[in-house]
């Protein structure tokens, strides 16, 4: 496990490579660089990438079973998310997490700009009193089914075809994103947005951050299609970091991502707004 330490250098360091720039911030010789294995991968510029983030209990619980989300995890694992906010063009939650929790999705705990938001909204529920629609903030997009009647409230509004279910597909939403200059995405909820995107194959990597708690019970953080064996499920490379309150699991899923896309079967996994 490696201990990682974001300095105020390291920080504008990464931030000068998420803002793309030709001759990023130079480094001191004596900078402690701990952290750039965990954060460079999401601050560069090459194409589009997708992280997901999960935040839990020791138990893989995210929240209560009545809801209560709050505080799970620790301040240092807080501060980790909102870094992942910092290095990203949008973060996308299903409406679900809006209705349940109405998030700002901003950056406030650490230095930087804040994403686009995005909303998945299948069925056209997002509030008009939303936190993030009334902010003042960054711009907010709502993505919704072509025959949901459009609504007039401050935000773009992207409406895809409905799948043969009645969903949407990740596939599509990365695409309307893409076609908006918006390709570094963080999947931030809830547990079935961000595993329709893993199931998807379309995440490049998975930060599972851990917070010594036991909740006891309670709603997961990821959800995926059940398997029948051990043998089937997913054992991606994982590099692991001690943040201070957390510990952040660092998956990479883009080898097999790759590989399951060469694959002539492959199914498009669809997209519900039951997040």
């Amino acid at each position: 496990m490696q201990s990682v330490r974001v300095t105020d250098e390291m920080w504008q360091h990464l931030l000068s490579l998420r803002e793309g720039l030709i001759g990023p911030r130079v480094l001191s010789p004596d900078a402690d660089v701990s952290c750039l294995p965990l954060y460079a991968p999401i601050a560069r510029r090459s194409g589009q990438f997708v992280l997901a983030q999960v935040g839990q209990s020791l138990d893989g619980r995210i929240a209560t079973p009545m809801g209560d989300a709050q505080d799970v995890s620790g301040s240092d694992g807080i501060a980790h998310l909102h870094r992942c906010r910092a290095l990203v063009d949008a973060v996308v939650v299903g409406v679900g997490t809006v209705v349940a929790d109405d998030p700002s999705l901003s950056v406030r705990a650490a230095p930087g700009r804040s994403p686009v938001r995005v909303v998945v909204d299948c069925n056209g529920r997002m509030p008009h009193r939303a936190k993030m629609l009334n902010d003042g903030g960054m711009p907010v997009i709502v993505i919704q089914a072509d025959d949901v009647a459009r609504r007039n409230g401050g935000h773009e509004l992207i409406s895809l075809p409905r799948q043969a279910d009645g969903s949407l597909s990740p596939r599509d939403i990365l695409a309307a994103l893409t076609e908006r200059d918006l390709t570094s995405v963080l999947v931030e909820g809830g547990a079935n947005t961000i595993s329709r995107f893993i199931d998807a194959q379309l995440v490049d990597r998975l930060h599972v951050s851990v917070s010594p708690i036991i909740i006891g019970s309670g709603p997961a953080g990821i959800r995926l299609t059940p398997i029948d064996r051990l043998s089937q499920a997913r054992r991606p490379e994982v590099q692991v970091y001690n943040i201070g309150t957390d510990i952040v699991f660092d998956c990479n899923l883009r080898v097999e991502a790759q590989r399951a896309a060469a694959l002539p079967d492959c199914e498009d996994i669809l997209m519900a707004d039951t997040a």
